[in-house]
């Protein structure tokens, strides 16, 4: 049975830590280990963690890393065949540990996988499958629906979400883990689309189930690292083919945020996030050389995991639109078509 790493990353998470780490322990086996990597929290986090996880290797930053560089910090000395990286609130279910690892054994051909992701003590569904629009918009798949509206056969997610990630060793490695620089947000959906560039499959393991207390607002800051986070992994992963004719879709869902960010107030974060992308270019572009370089799949068969439906609850007015929704798809399907 192949061995398994857990990197959890906290940030004044000591309360979460009380339901996640005994439900954790109770499901790992000999050979397992567990690593916590804290970013400079304020409310014990750290001691929490030893408390409740004697066993398990904490690794203190000194310093709030973010989520991609702490994580990074904790697979780093991960000797586990399978790495899982596994949010402080997402609380594993009977079963999970085998069920998470299985994907490894079972000739699954899967590069890296996530859970099933649940909220409400397993009644909604939190996330089945990240879900990846062609402009780089991406969300959880299923999140509010209820559990019993899982369809019988899972499709392959858009992206692996980051609350239950896991990948092989050898795969994280080779991907050189999580970009720097994201901090919070998108991690997942960068690391998803490396993956597919060099041919790499993605999908979920449903039998391993964690129950996630998750909160979409998490203030005003989380839209400027969306938006600064969705551009940079637009630049980094997208094939320069479908980048091409994504050009005016891109424009003008940029424009049209802006209304939007004002009337919601944080176009303060939209002008902070327009920076850093400006800031950042120069970076991404050389990360962008070096990553294009792996890619072994067409322009075309990278978009076929692209979608152009906005079906998420969190997008508002603009999943209900049927103008909207007409318009992106008949330009989606005239850019397969082109690039076909």
């Amino acid at each position: 049975m192949a061995s398994l790493s857990v990197v959890i990353v906290t940030y004044n998470s000591a309360a979460a830590l009380e339901r996640t780490l005994p439900a954790l322990a109770a499901e790992l086996r000999d050979g397992d280990e567990l690593i916590v990597v804290d970013n400079a929290s304020s409310d014990d986090s750290a001691k929490r963690a030893r408390a409740l996880a004697p066993s398990a290797a904490i690794i203190e930053t000194g310093a709030n890393l973010g989520y991609g560089e702490a994580s990074n910090r904790g697979a780093a000395v991960a000797s586990g065949e399978v790495v899982l990286f596994l949010n402080p609130d997402a609380v594993p279910q009977e079963g999970f540990r085998d069920a998470i690892v299985a994907p490894a054994e079972n000739g699954s051909g899967w590069s890296a996988w996530q859970g099933l992701v649940t909220a409400k003590d397993g009644a909604e569904i939190n996330t089945r499958g990240g879900v990846v629009h062609f402009t780089g918009i991406a969300w959880a798949g299923g999140a509010g629906d209820p559990v019993s509206s899982l369809p019988a056969e899972p499709s392959e997610p858009g992206f692996a979400s980051g609350a239950c990630l896991a990948i092989p060793r050898t795969e994280l490695e080779r991907l050189g883990g999580f970009a720097g620089g994201f901090f919070l947000y998108h991690e997942d959906v960068d690391l998803s689309l490396r993956i597919r560039l060099t041919g790499g499959r993605l999908g979920v393991a449903r039998d391993a189930a964690v129950d996630h207390d998750y909160d979409f607002d998490k203030g005003k800051a989380k839209w400027r690292y969306l938006e600064r986070n969705r551009w940079a992994t637009l630049i980094r992963t997208y094939p320069a083919a479908l980048l091409a004719l994504l050009v005016p879709a891109l424009i003008a869902t940029d424009l049209a945020l802006w209304p939007v960010a004002i009337v919601n107030r944080w176009g303060g974060q939209r002008r902070g996030a327009l920076a850093d992308t400006l800031r950042g270019l120069p970076r991404h572009l050389s990360e962008r050389r070096e990553i294009q370089r792996t890619r072994v799949v067409s322009a075309s068969e990278f978009a076929s995991h692209l979608t152009a439906e906005l079906d998420s609850a969190f997008l508002g007015t603009a999943s209900r639109s049927r103008v909207l929704a007409g318009l992106l798809g008949a330009y989606w399907r005239a850019v397969r078509a082109l690039l076909r």
